[in-house]
């Protein structure tokens, strides 16, 4: 059999990042992958990770307040592998339905292998409460399973809120798990709290930018642009500090019910981290 020396070189990268994520890494990975640190939509990833002022589907991860704004019923499915590894490879999908009352939000989230896995389940509600001013809500259900601990179900919740300053400008904020919860002994899921902004000087260019904190970590500022090139296809752009990723993607819309994102987050250790995602709107 002949040697292939880069196929051995990344099977060692493979588990040395492993290796790491899984001892020292514990805490920071536990941070990166749970309550309010998933991705937002595919849409999100490729504008720096921006969440706290989206009004589409992806509100039903980011900021549920923004579900006010869903006008027919809308259904999404995406896939993300972290630094373009199989074993940090997640799938979530998400539904959003219009009623007389507000919209409701059903999501859904799996990640991980066999020392450690994730999955959770969100209940969402988004209501207007003016023509102006929304608010919204996520009840979660999370099973953990770290080989060392076994599995464990813990229950948190997000709240966040959503104003329209002017035509072109809106504000969003958001909070996840403001209860400390529990997950793993000395382990709690982040307390993750956002403010971002939403400027919108066109039709077809929009400006977004936010900043996150996590309570046990410095904040970090995410910017992002969603530039609609045509009709049926739009470009976005994006950069995220603490850690440095830069951020890129389209979209493109099949047709008036199907669209289909692509996006990538290109971190200068670890790589890129590509996603993709389909949405359906109906009628």
């Amino acid at each position: 059999m002949k040697f292939k020396p880069d196929a051995l070189l990344m099977t060692v990268f493979r588990e040395r990042l492993l290796l790491l994520l899984l001892c020292g890494g514990l805490p920071l990975f536990l941070h990166a992958q749970t309550a309010g640190s998933i991705s937002a939509g595919t849409r999100s990833v490729a504008m720096g990770g921006v969440r706290a002022t989206l009004t589409d589907i992806g509100a039903a991860w980011g900021n549920q307040a923004g579900l006010a704004h869903v006008e027919a019923f809308t259904a999404a499915v995406q896939a993300e592998r972290r630094f373009g590894l199989a074993e940090l490879q997640s799938i979530g999908a998400a539904a959003a339905l219009p009623t007389g009352s507000g919209v409701w939000g059903l999501t859904l989230h799996s990640f991980g292998f066999e020392l450690y896995s994730e999955q959770r389940a969100g209940l969402a509600y988004g209501r207007k409460l003016t023509d102006n001013f929304s608010l919204g809500a996520q009840m979660l259900l999370f099973n953990h399973r770290i080989e060392e601990y076994g599995s464990r179900l813990t229950f948190s919740f997000e709240l966040g809120l959503m104003a329209e300053l002017s035509p072109k400008l809106s504000f969003g904020v958001h909070a996840a798990n403001p209860m400390r919860v529990e997950v793993a002994p000395g382990e709690n899921l982040p307390t993750v709290f956002r403010l971002g902004f939403n400027y919108r000087p066109s039709g077809q260019i929009a400006l977004l930018a936010e900043v996150e904190k996590d309570i046990e970590f410095g904040p970090r500022v995410k910017t992002g642009i969603d530039y609609r090139l045509v009709d049926a296809l739009s470009l976005r752009i994006g950069v995220a500090t603490e850690p440095t990723e830069i951020t890129f993607g389209a979209g493109y819309k099949v047709n008036a019910a199907l669209a289909v994102d692509v996006s990538a987050a290109y971190h200068q250790i670890l790589g890129f981290t590509p996603a993709v995602g389909v949405v359906y709107t109906g009628k």
